[in-house]
């Protein structure tokens, strides 16, 4: 029997497209916790799979040719593990382009700009005590992610999904739709409440969004832990 997939993970919303497709595609896996509060993200052994030291992470050891590989970036492992499996990346050329361009969208845009704005609305105030240096950051990221909001309103407007069928696009944008965080109403977008609260129901999506809620905690909290977790994450540069 193959040995099941090593998930490198902490549960945030990258971690999360990668725990719910595992769920969805039935596919055997062991949770590997990353503490990237704590800094493991920066472990040797970890950064021989993911040099960009950011989970997740996947090693499979049943490959392509039959031997391990590892993979690292959300969106490289979705597309991995699709056509791996044949399932949610559409049957025709046609439909893996659209599916494509969806998850490109998210990795390009919902997420870049949806993390952008929780951090200058949950986090940065506190770090940065002087709130007004922060306003143009908040209001030009919450800005943004309304737009990004309103774009897949339109194309779900009549779609049950965002390509039509179910797909890995679906699985990465999901995890983003975080209005309380990211200052949205979602009763302004009213084909993706929709979305979102149909997904909600899908057995494998909740079993895939709760893989690790034991370790969550917010970034937000004022202690000591959460602080020295936001000195790691946030004071990033160059390692050599």
């Amino acid at each position: 029997m193959t040995a099941p997939i090593e998930l490198h993970y902490w549960p945030t919303p990258n971690g999360w497209k990668i725990s719910i497709a595992l769920e969805e595609m039935e596919l055997p896996y062991a949770v590997k916790p990353v503490n990237i509060g704590a800094g493991e993200q920066f472990k040797s052994e970890f950064l021989a799979i993911s040099p960009n030291n950011r989970m997740p992470a996947i090693v499979d050891p049943d490959g392509p040719d039959g031997k391990p590989i590892s993979v690292f970036e959300s969106g490289a492992i979705l597309q991995y593990l699709a056509r791996k499996t044949g399932r949610f990346y559409g049957e025709t050329e046609r439909e893996r382009v659209k599916v494509d361009e969806w998850l490109m969208w998210q990795m390009a845009g919902l997420g870049p700009m949806g993390g952008q704005a929780h951090h200058f609305r949950s986090y940065a105030p506190r770090i940065e005590p002087d709130l007004s240096k922060l306003e143009y950051g908040k209001t030009r990221y919450t800005n943004e992610v309304n737009r990004l909001y309103g774009v897949l309103d339109t194309q779900l407007t009549g779609r049950a999904f965002v390509t039509g069928t179910y797909s890995i696009a679906d699985m990465a944008i999901w995890p983003w739709i975080l209005p309380d965080g990211q200052g949205q109403d979602l009763t302004e977008f009213p084909a993706l409440k929709a979305w979102y609260e149909r997904l909600k129901e899908r057995p494998a999506l909740r079993r895939g969004r709760d893989v690790g809620k034991e370790f969550s905690r917010s970034l937000a909290d004022d202690n000591e832990d959460m602080k020295k977790a936001r000195d790691v994450l946030f004071g990033q540069k160059a390692r050599k």
